[in-house]
């Protein structure tokens, strides 16, 4: 893979460097390739084979009838990365700014086929200025045809975007109903109406930039999963985004070998602070955890107070769910709760295992939560997790507080093993505030009220904020020192290996969206 990419670095530097730069520079920005440089960057070497190369355009109005463009605007095809056959298509701008029209949209059509027809991915490399004005509704029904193939398509096959240049109006439907977006820095957005139109309705002055960007995307709306400097880092991405997916809904996400070591983790003995209310990093935990270097964090810049991404443990590829400590103490709000739910039913649906790290305070509390609805929202991770199938390991590393307890995969909604620190606090609510309500009469009448209700939380603390009492309950199967977290991952994920696991029969749920 990586003799892949330095062949294309020294490709892509030779041709904006030298004689190939007019050619590039002209059609695009420097630095931003033409449909087929970026399927030979996605690609195995020599691998793409082409379908539809002679197809062109079916209207001859307006000036149309005066050039015939082979292709129609987008390349189409399939090929391998890392030997797994994927199903592609690059639209290309320099043809009619890559808008989209019935002989474009059959092509894409085609595709999206031949793969749910032979179980393997689809990627669309996005660059297109949008529907095709000269072909009137014949390009709104392409992209209809497009949007019903995703939906088809979706928990069958895994869906990957990259968006590479504009995407805009309909066209931005298309991506958002697949499984990944990833969208380059500085070149590419993705936005309904356009920064003229907002001016004109709202008299809002935006830039394209601000307004549908990578970065607005990938921290404030969240359909960006992932975002690269250039697209030859984004293109880069994707093929080690394909290393973590199984082909198709039937499949198993690939293997990689493993040679069995001493996975004990002594330095977790010490992660948690001994103030309980003392922030730490999650993504320390969790690299201790999984092997070394296999960690690929989605939507790291949307909802950080969860993170969620894929690795592996034993060269086995899991799906990791954590509350985030050191960002809004872990709390679970509308951003987290869509992000993870999100990210737990895409490896439902593609037979990845789940992993997920506890130390949530509860819901965060508010006015802007409540009334943008963060009841619903927290629902769908609630959802997500009791209807997944899947093995389903939780770890519960310090607090679990309250309903955010039972959201965050607890044994109650189907989690297969639950395992718990010694460092554990599983109850209704932090000890001050449970003290205050429960002994609230008593520390009023005290002489002093303020070592009464240190009294009473100490109390309280004693009987509830440890994973002892759950345990004698059989909600936690068992206490483990963190050093030993790894073991009982990879013991566990071997145990539950031929887990087999069906809904009730039903048309589908009704996931509150």
């Amino acid at each position: 893979m990586n003799e892949h990419f330095d062949r294309l670095d020294r490709t892509v530097e030779q041709a904006l460097e030298g004689g190939g730069a007019d050619r590039i520079a002209a059609q695009h920005k420097k630095g931003k390739l033409s449909a087929r440089e970026r399927l030979d960057l996605l690609l195995d070497e020599g691998s793409f084979q082409e379908i539809g190369q002679l197809v062109t355009h079916r209207s001859h109005h307006f000036g149309l009838d005066q050039q015939v463009f082979l292709g129609d605007g987008v390349v189409t095809g399939y090929g391998t990365i890392e030997g797994r056959t994927v199903y592609v298509f690059s639209q290309d701008f320099t043809v009619m700014g890559g808008s989209l029209a019935e002989a474009h949209a059959e092509k894409i059509c085609r595709i999206m086929d031949l793969a749910m027809q032979n179980g393997s991915p689809v990627i669309g490399l996005n660059d297109s200025g949008g529907a095709r004005i000269q072909e009137g509704v014949v390009s709104l029904g392409g992209y209809a045809d497009i949007f019903f193939r995703n939906v088809r398509a979706s928990g069958v096959v895994p869906q990957i975007s990259a968006i590479l240049g504009p995407c805009a109006g309909g066209a931005v439907y298309s991506p958002a109903l697949t499984d990944f977006v990833m969208m380059a820095e500085g070149t590419s957005y993705m936005f309904v109406t356009g920064p003229n139109v907002v001016k004109t309705v709202t008299h809002e002055e935006v830039s394209a930039e601000e307004l549908g960007g990578a970065s607005a995307h990938a921290t404030k709306s969240g359909v960006a999963h992932f975002t690269a400097p250039n697209e030859l880092e984004a293109l880069r991405e994707l093929r080690r985004l394909v290393g973590y997916i199984p082909n198709n809904c039937e499949d198993e996400p690939p293997r990689t070998v493993y040679t069995p070591g001493d996975e004990r983790r002594p330095g977790l003995d010490a992660i948690i602070p001994e103030n309980p209310n003392q922030p730490y990093d999650i993504r320390e935990l969790l690299n201790a955890v999984i092997d070394p270097d296999s960690s690929m964090e989605v939507h790291a810049e949307y909802g950080k107070n969860m993170v969620v991404g894929f690795a592996r443990v034993a060269g086995q590829v899991v799906g990791c769910v954590a509350n985030q400590p050191a960002v809004l103490a872990g709390v679970l709000d509308i951003d987290a709760s869509i992000k993870a739910a999100r990210f737990v039913r895409f490896c439902d649906a593609f037979n990845i295992p789940l992993l997920v790290f506890v130390d949530v305070p509860g819901f965060l509390p508010g006015t802007d939560q409540e009334w943008r609805g963060i009841i619903d929202h927290g629902a769908k991770l609630l959802y997500a997790f009791s209807e997944a199938t899947v093995p389903r390991i939780t770890v519960i590393t310090r607090k679990a507080y309250g309903g955010a307890y039972d959201v965050m995969n607890s044994k109650h909604i189907g989690a297969d093993m639950n395992f718990a620190w010694p460092s554990a606090e599983i109850a209704v609510m932090g000890a001050k505030g449970a003290a205050e309500i429960i002994f609230r009469s008593e520390i009023a009448k005290a002489k002093d009220p303020e070592a009464k209700w240190r009294e009473k939380e100490e109390e309280y603390r004693r009987q509830f904020a440890h994973p002892y009492e759950a345990a004698s309950r059989g909600y936690v199967d068992e206490v483990i020192r963190p050093s030993e977290t790894r073991i009982k991952l990879i013991q566990a994920l071997h145990m539950l290996r031929n887990k087999v696991d069906k809904l009730p029969r039903k048309k589908h749920g009704n996931i509150p969206l």
